[in-house]
């Protein structure tokens, strides 16, 4: 298949550097590089988002209320 694809400086430096290293064409360089993409797994671990207690105690449901006990009525 043939295409005219514009690669970021980042991506040229990678190709380029590859070309050195192993003394290949272009295409083979780039084929290379993707297919090193495609065998890596995305990361199986889940995201979990960490809390610490800080004793402050707010109700957020009513905003206005919120804003006005931790900034005072003047803030508004």
């Amino acid at each position: 298949m043939r295409a005219t694809v514009t690669f970021d400086q980042d991506v040229a430096a990678a190709i380029e550097k590859l070309r050195g290293q192993r003394s290949m064409g272009l295409s083979e360089a780039v084929n290379e590089l993707i297919r090193a993409g495609l065998r890596t797994k995305a990361s199986s671990r889940r995201f979990r988002q960490r809390s610490a207690v800080l004793g402050l105690r707010i109700d957020v449901t009513n905003v206005a209320e919120a804003l006005e006990q931790l900034e005072g009525p003047v803030a508004r």
